[in-house]
């Protein structure tokens, strides 16, 4: 059962890294704008289901509105990060 569980834990991790690569590679490509591509789709459809609800969160709190940078994705981010590193202990 525990390796179970280890195995379970570790893909969880693996998966939730992936997305944080994601995640970076996302806000790189956003520096330099191009014309929409498959693979820019792509990383926008695998990631930004994690940040509409701590966006939708914030507009209705009225959090960090009419910023330049979106700080939802930041949040998201840190909260992938914060999760993988409970779940590899």
């Amino acid at each position: 059962m525990q390796l179970v569980l280890a195995l379970l834990q570790n893909t969880v991790c693996i998966i939730l890294s992936a997305l944080q690569l994601a995640m970076f590679i996302r806000a790189i490509m956003s520096w330099f704008p191009t014309e929409s591509n498959k693979f820019e789709n792509f990383l926008y459809v695998i990631t930004e289901p994690l940040i509409i609800p701590i966006r939708k969160l914030f507009e209705k709190f009225n959090w960090f509105q009419g910023l330049p940078i979106d700080i939802s994705f930041f949040v998201t981010y840190l909260l992938l990060s914060i999760i993988t590193l409970l779940l590899s202990r």
